[in-house]
């Protein structure tokens, strides 16, 4: 179930395919339902749509349903007593996928803590859905309930991922440092999930890394050098370090982008962020995931003068000229748009120019300057 319009069905599709992807079974999409506003206290949706749900689950013999919005614990056990099937809402949905595809000690931590930022509102929700009594006995008095003991044993775990967390940062401040001090630029890639940054990542620095029309098949930040041309002059040695992290998606709660913040703080703070669009689907969403990338990175104030505007997938574009032309005018606003296929090489070369251009010697100094000027003081 999902927002009657196309492009939250195509995420919402896009998410049960990927979350299937990481099943040993597999998810096989039987029936979509759409409801304009799932804002009814019951279930969520209306009561008479949730009565044909559970109709087309007996007549299809479903056994999971996915809903492309939040759900409150209540809701969630309403419709599960209702249809008998489990239910699973988009936040939980993402926080399957996450749970599958993170590999670093770093990226379990996050996952971690935003899968308990997820249930703490629910705890004592839940508790009022339990049957039986949930209270420890007390001496000499009323004595303290269990959902007072686990709300309380959630917070202490927050309290020590925040803590590993920290650790892992003031590591990565460190690494920041000893790049600053080789005078190597450091170039960033971000984009919507899936708009091929882990390709044009594997392209630049000859790296093999799973790539994937799945959503969130990057989760994890990975730095590694590539040397834009052999004997640059207008390049501190010839080499510069390239970074590849975790896609952005519409509609993800501020605490998983919480959750997130200190692997997109290295991206973020790169010397220049390229910006990655896929331009292969509709101008519609593309206009959606464009102003889902700008409010990620203004939630996370970045400054715009460091980001570039990179058009990717253009071997997969029909009338690419006109395509490319329009969304320039009407999207972007500039002359000159990059526009590249990492799958057919079209435009690398004038990417890699324009990345030269930027982190020329002059320029980068005054900003290696303030960069270490800025360390210091902290």
């Amino acid at each position: 179930m999902t927002l009657p319009d196309d492009f939250s069905l195509q995420e919402a599709k896009s998410l049960v395919h990927s979350s299937s992807s990481i099943t040993t079974s597999g998810y096989q999409i039987l029936k979509i339902v759409t409801q304009k506003y799932l804002n009814h206290s019951q279930y969520g949706l209306g009561s008479g749509k949730a009565e044909e749900i559970k109709g087309l689950v007996k007549e299809t013999r479903a056994d999971q349903i996915v809903v492309d919005e939040h759900l409150t614990s209540k809701q969630i056990h309403n419709l599960e007593s209702l249809t008998g099937v489990q239910v699973i809402d988009r936040e939980r949905l993402i926080l399957n996928i996450f749970h599958s595809r993170a590999t670093t000690n770093e990226a379990k931590l996050q996952i971690e803590l935003a899968e308990i930022k997820y249930e703490m509102p629910r705890v004592r929700e839940n508790a009022k859905l339990t049957s039986g009594s949930t209270e420890r006995p007390g001496k000499g008095g009323m004595g303290e309930y269990m959902v007072d003991v686990k709300f309380r044993d959630l917070k202490r775990r927050i309290s020590i991922i925040k803590k590993k967390l920290d650790d892992v940062h003031q590591k990565r401040e460190l690494y920041r440092q000893n790049r600053l001090k080789t005078k190597m630029p450091i170039i960033s890639l971000v984009g919507y999930t899936s708009s091929g940054k882990t390709t044009l990542f594997n392209l630049l620095t000859s790296e093999y890394k799973e790539t994937s029309n799945s959503l969130f098949t990057t989760l994890s930040t990975t730095t590694r050098s590539f040397r834009i041309k052999n004997n640059n002059s207008n390049n501190i040695n010839g080499e510069s370090l390239l970074i590849d992290t975790v896609g952005f998606i519409s509609r993800l709660p501020h605490y998983m982008i919480d959750a997130f913040k200190s692997t997109l703080e290295e991206s973020l703070a790169a010397d220049l962020i390229l910006l990655l669009i896929d331009i292969s689907e509709k101008i519609e969403d593309i206009k959606m995931k464009y102003k889902c990338c700008w409010d990620v990175l203004g939630d996370l104030k970045v400054d715009k003068s460091r980001v570039l505007v990179v058009l990717t997938k253009f071997d997969d574009v029909i009338n690419s000229t006109e395509l490319v032309k329009n969304i320039a005018n009407d999207l972007i606003i500039i002359p000159n748009p990059i526009v590249i296929s990492s799958k057919t090489g079209y435009g690398i070369h004038k990417l890699k120019n324009m990345i030269n251009e930027y982190v020329s010697p002059q320029d980068f100094q005054k900003k290696l300057r303030v960069s270490i000027a800025q360390v210091n003081a902290e």
